[in-house]
């Protein structure tokens, strides 16, 4: 498969879930490790900003993105028609967006570890969308919030103008996309 290419192998697929893993892991090692401890409370700051702005570019993304701008409309799409299908955006392309649209704009504005932790919120989310995402199409689901989440979701793929939120339903209420039926 091409590096690019938006349907993986298996192997490739799940490797996706392992360098985020090990990418959060690490960054949470190197802000708890090396970080100056008067940094710290910016640092939880930046982190939790972090998740909360995935929250946000997730369902953004899923809404005007993926179900309205060519071609990935049509890449989604095929998302839509093949649930099962291993299907993900690209590592390198998510992590070159990362550090594009994350780490470096957040370490100019506010210095090496509040990028750094900015970085480990958005990335934490991300990789909370992945597994959340995966778990909606190939789990059975044990807890009431995951089957509300598999329940949601499913209904965004019979009904694809509502429910965009993949890892919460925050944002499809607070834009009126929400759907219950």
């Amino acid at each position: 498969m091409k590096a690019v290419s938006i349907e993986h192998s298996k192997a490739v697929y799940f490797a996706d879930f392992a360098f985020y893993l090990v990418v959060v892991v690490l960054l949470l090692g190197v802000l708890a490790g090396f970080a100056p401890h008067q940094a710290l409370p910016g640092v939880a700051l930046a982190v939790i900003a972090g998740v909360v702005c995935w929250s946000l570019v997730e369902y953004l993304m899923h809404r005007l993105i993926f179900h309205g701008i060519e071609p990935f409309q049509r890449m989604h799409g095929e998302h839509h028609r093949r649930p099962q299908a291993l299907i993900a955006t690209p590592t390198v392309l998510s992590a070159a967006f990362i550090m594009l649209l994350v780490w470096l704009p957040a370490t100019l504005l506010g210095g090496v570890w509040l990028g750094l932790g900015a970085t480990l919120g958005m990335t934490a989310g991300y990789f909370a969308y992945g597994l959340v995402h995966h778990a909606t199409h190939h789990w059975r689901p044990r807890g009431a919030w995951m089957r509300q989440r598999k329940r949601l979701h499913a209904l965004h793929h019979h009904a694809p103008q509502q429910n965009y939120g993949v890892t919460t339903s925050l944002w499809d209420r607070v834009f009126r996309s929400i759907g219950q039926s």
